[in-house]
């Protein structure tokens, strides 16, 4: 057997990919397990960004691991902080020794007559091709391109005399101390570095096209610490957990069903925070709440920038870039020795890999998902996809734990093979995220998969529904075809003991 060949291949070392091991690494102990990661770090989304302010823009306690408590009392935590808890992780359960770095997965075969996949690799340090082979495939890798973010073309930006910096690639040597700052954006990304930027530019200022929903959280959650100190920290996590998670579904509901309501509760906040004298128009979207995802700050801290004169709102539309700044369509001029283009993600499925069937491609945007977790007739396949209304790892934990829940039936009933069969016509032309209007969603429509019109090929993001579809339902559940190993591949197997029926 070869060294390379695993009962289970985790493809990315991020958040979900740990997340989704240690649940593998405890239910399943016996079963060969191998994390591939293409950046010589772990840790993912929190290794790769590096621009000030870098955080997560959901509470700790829900974006956490449910088995592995969060316990700093700050609710949205910094990227280094959350790179060292997935290390943590890692290290406390054993899997820091089973990720393998620098690996570009380029290719992923099914093969049905060996009943396992072919995985192609790069190395790309040394640029070496490497081949690994697996019974079943985890893919964790996320939802965007790791090389390049999503950078439109500016008229006139060749004139610009100063300095252009993407956030998802930010230069360490970028020295913006007494500089004017412009940042492009007004997403989660934009409202996270104008406040960050302040302490040192001489002024920074966030120019949009259209405004979006921002809303102030509390920078520590005193209820958590207070909880901490009258009870066992677990049962102060899991109801600080609970709580949270509950919070944040109601008001994404209360969202979608009054919408004008949450309209104005969402502007008269930022209205209070701003003062009387601020133009709201600058954070008073045209779209309802919800339609795109909301916009966390911790304490207000954009709000207080704002008010302090140390940054400013713009909204308007580029004429062309100069050779100082940015002239606007009103015929407004910025000025700028430094632009920041926080203009999004540039989505990409499966980290770039060729998804093939017996050498056959597979796109994904041509298939259902499988209860949100596994993909239409593609064996052996998990792809973890996250919540757009919710925090990601809430969805990765239950996919994990309802993997555990597979391999088991699996294991119990001798099959070795399972693959999601739509055989009634429920698939729709509607993609997984349709119902997100943001900018990143709709240039990718073409390229997500597709959604059924009921369970298990519906996407719910609802982590009610999933999780106890996911961890109580039926695994055999009419939908999924399973197949039992065949004579000449019994010896694959990292378990043959399981191989035996």
């Amino acid at each position: 057997m070869s060294e390379n060949h695993f009962d289970t291949v985790i493809i990315g070392a991020g958040l979900s990919g740990i997340g989704t091991a240690v649940h593998l690494q405890r239910e399943h102990p016996q079963r060969t397990m191998a994390i591939l990661e293409r950046r010589e770090r772990m840790g993912g989304t929190w290794d790769l960004f590096r621009y000030p302010g870098i955080r997560s823009d959901s509470d700790m306690p829900s974006f956490g691991y449910r088995f592995k408590p969060w316990t700093s009392t700050k609710v949205l935590a910094d990227g280094p902080s959350i790179r060292r808890y997935i290390v943590e992780t890692a290290q406390e359960y054993g899997l820091a020794d089973k990720v393998q770095y620098g690996l570009q997965i380029t290719r992923a075969n099914w093969s049905s007559d060996a009943q396992r996949w072919e995985l192609t690799a790069l190395h790309e340090s040394s640029g070496e091709t490497r081949t690994y082979t697996c019974r079943f495939l985890v893919n964790c890798t996320g939802y965007y391109n790791y090389d390049a973010g999503h950078r439109p073309h500016f008229p006139g930006e060749e004139r610009f005399g100063g300095r252009m910096v993407h956030p998802q690639h930010w230069p360490e040597d970028l020295d913006y101390a007494g500089k004017r700052v412009v940042v492009i954006g007004s997403g989660a990304t934009a409202v996270t570095l104008v406040p960050a930027m302040t302490d040192k530019a001489a002024h920074v200022t966030m120019l949009q096209r259209s405004p979006s929903y921002v809303f102030s959280l509390p920078d520590t959650d005193r209820i958590a610490m207070w909880l901490g100190k009258v009870m066992p920290a677990s049962w102060a996590y899991s109801i600080t957990r609970t709580r949270n998670i509950a919070i944040q579904r109601g008001l994404y509901i209360a969202c979608r069903r009054w919408p004008n309501t949450m309209r104005r509760l969402l502007i008269n906040q930022v209205r209070k925070r701003v003062g009387p004298d601020f133009d709201m128009r600058h954070f008073t979207p045209d779209y309802m709440p919800w339609d795109e995802r909301l916009c966390a700050v911790p304490d207000g801290d954009l709000f207080k920038a704002l008010r302090a004169g140390s940054a400013s709102v713009v909204t308007d539309h580029i004429d062309t870039f100069t050779e100082t700044g940015i002239r606007l369509k009103s015929g407004e001029e910025i000025a700028a020795d430094i632009i920041i283009t926080a203009t999004g993600l540039d989505v990409q499925m499966l980290g770039g890999i060729d998804l093939s069937v017996d050498d056959t491609p597979r796109p994904i945007n041509g298939q259902l998902t499988y209860k949100g977790v596994l993909m239409e007739d593609v064996p052996n396949f998990a792809w973890l996809f996250g919540y757009t209304n919710a925090p990601w790892t809430l969805k990765s934990d239950i996919a994990g734990r309802y993997l555990c829940r597979l391999f088991r039936y699996m294991d119990e009933n001798g099959y070795v093979v399972a693959v999601p069969r739509d055989e009634v016509g429920s698939e729709t032309d509607e993609g997984i995220l349709d119902s997100l209007q943001s900018g990143y969603v709709q240039r990718a429509k073409h390229t997500l998969p597709r959604q059924g019109r009921a369970l298990p090929w519906k996407v719910l993001m609802h982590y009610g529904k999933d999780r106890k579809m996911l961890t109580n339902g039926p695994v055999d559940d009419g939908h999924l075809r399973f197949e039992r190993a065949r004579s000449d591949n019994a010896g694959q197997s990292g378990s043959p003991e399981r191989m035996a029926a």
